[in-house]
């Protein structure tokens, strides 16, 4: 089970980095910070192939990991749905009234390029944003490497 939690931690930024091609869908600072807790999960769930005997706390762990992305989700769809705003510099629009170009200019990021609370669809018709599929996707994984946790706690 270790391995399945490794190979999901890992599918999930990469498939949102292809997403970027693939969709042509540009990340926000927000999206961005969903996929490090990805990282930790899959090192985590890696580590538990290879370390039997720390396997149900590396698998908590990864699991912990799973659930602060998917908690960053439900922070990022508030952000979206206009709840809140987003404390991140990079996630507000560029404002331009009264700059001047070279201010422009230097106030252009490589990246992210795209404003937080601007949905990011990735099927059309579907109501849910990647912000929104990230959340569940981050729970089940949580609850997964959870559960094959407690089964290696048992007596």
């Amino acid at each position: 089970m270790s391995l399945v939690v490794f190979v999901l931690a890992l599918a999930a930024p990469i498939f949102a980095k292809l997403s970027e091609g693939w969709f042509n869908l540009a990340p926000c600072e927000l999206c961005l910070w969903q996929r490090a807790p990805y990282w930790a999960a899959a090192a985590l769930a890696l580590a538990a192939v290879f370390l039997p005997r720390g396997r149900p706390w590396l698998l908590a762990g990864a699991a912990l990991a799973a659930a602060i992305s998917a908690a960053i989700g439900v922070f990022h769809m508030g952000v979206e749905f206009h709840w809140w705003l987003s404390p991140l510099a990079g996630c507000a629009a560029p404002a331009a009234a009264g700059a001047s170009i070279e201010d422009l200019l230097r106030g252009l990021a490589a990246t992210p390029t795209k404003p937080c609370d601007e949905p990011a669809y990735l099927i059309p018709g579907l109501p849910l944003s990647m912000a929104a599929m990230n959340t569940t996707y981050g729970i089940a994984l949580a609850l997964l490497a959870q559960g094959a946790s407690m089964r290696g706690r048992r007596p």
